[in-house]
């Protein structure tokens, strides 16, 4: 009940997954499989999560169906315009994250789900990067289907949020199946599953994720986002202005309002960068994100990611610096 009163949709329409990924997952083989023909298409971005991307490829192998990219500009952004360009007869899927994980754009998802609407295309949005910045209200942007992790926004690790319209959730076949989905089998080879959500839940659920995750959103509901992301970003504006004051420093997003920061210094391995700060206790992400295609249009394999929430401080970036400008 917390989970769905969070994201506004109703309770049935709710599965408690492992993460995100397996959400994707469930979604993906579980629906689409059968939903897909061959010549079908699916519209997907470059810089979308591996989660978002493999679970497509497995799909356009076996069915036949094409995937498309919509296009980014130059800030590595996705526009409506290039959303309806990349449109035609066989559109039948927009997959996208709404926020991206490596640029940290956030998507025009309600417009994009609008226009695909009346063209009868269904929308999964991957909402793991958006959900700790952003007022999530299902109904009002219509989703059909939406995941998340709750590690992402201060949960626990190894549980996941599945949503999915009723009529949708209806039709996604369970990919595993044995105790607490099922309500009769005998020796005849005769089953009959439970209804949705707990047909997609089979075995022990993570209990105690799920249920300190409804004291995390508890305790968020009495945050202003707002007023939180407000700090956030002010934090970045200031980690941006002092990362400048390093001449090799090479900052690929600075114009994207959001939390990360992705850069590199110049003639130094994303990684031997990261194991440097990790070593004077800085903890940032380095590689390539799991969004490996991002590469084709950011000309740059690796990079590092500074992630800020409310719980950094302006000394930490303070701290970042002198340790950035000790590197020779």
């Amino acid at each position: 009940m917390l989970v769905s009163k969070f994201i506004n949709c109703r309770k049935e329409e709710i599965v408690f997954t492992n993460n995100a990924t397996d959400s994707l997952n469930k979604i993906i083989s579980g629906y689409f499989d059968d939903y897909l023909t061959e010549g079908d298409e699916i519209l997907i971005t470059k810089s979308e999560h591996a989660s978002n991307v493999l679970p497509w490829f497995e799909l356009k192998n076996k069915k036949k169906i094409k995937i498309n990219y919509i296009p980014l500009n130059d800030n590595f952004e996705v526009e409506i315009a290039n959303v309806e360009k990349n449109i035609n007869n066989n559109t039948k899927v927009i997959s996208l994250a709404l926020t991206t994980n490596v640029i940290g754009d956030t998507r025009p998802i309600k417009e994009i789900i609008s226009l695909a609407h009346k063209h009868n295309i269904l929308v999964i949005v991957d909402g793991a990067q958006a959900i700790s910045h952003n007022k999530i209200d299902l109904q009002d942007l219509d989703i059909d289907f939406f995941v998340f992790s709750a590690h992402k926004i201060l949960g626990p690790t190894g549980l996941g949020i599945l949503f999915a319209k009723k009529k949708y959730l209806d039709n996604i076949k369970p990919l595993i199946v044995g105790g607490g989905m099922n309500i009769d089998f005998n020796s005849q080879t005769k089953y009959e599953y439970s209804k949705t959500p707990y047909r997609l839940e089979a075995g022990t659920p993570n209990i105690a994720s799920i249920i300190s995750f409804g004291n995390i959103i508890e305790y968020l509901n009495k945050i202003d986002i707002y007023q939180l992301n407000n700090y956030v970003y002010s934090l970045r504006e200031y980690a941006i202005k002092r990362l400048k004051e390093i001449n090799n420093i090479i900052i690929h997003n600075e114009n994207i309002k959001t939390n990360i920061i992705v850069f590199n210094y110049k003639g130094i391995n994303a990684h031997t960068l990261a194991e440097y700060l990790n070593k004077n206790k800085i903890c940032i992400r380095a590689g390539n994100h799991c969004a490996k295609m991002i590469k084709e249009v950011l000309n740059v394999k690796d990079t590092c990611r500074i992630s800020l929430y409310f719980y950094n401080t302006k000394e930490e970036i303070d701290y970042l610096i002198e340790i950035l400008k000790s590197v020779n």
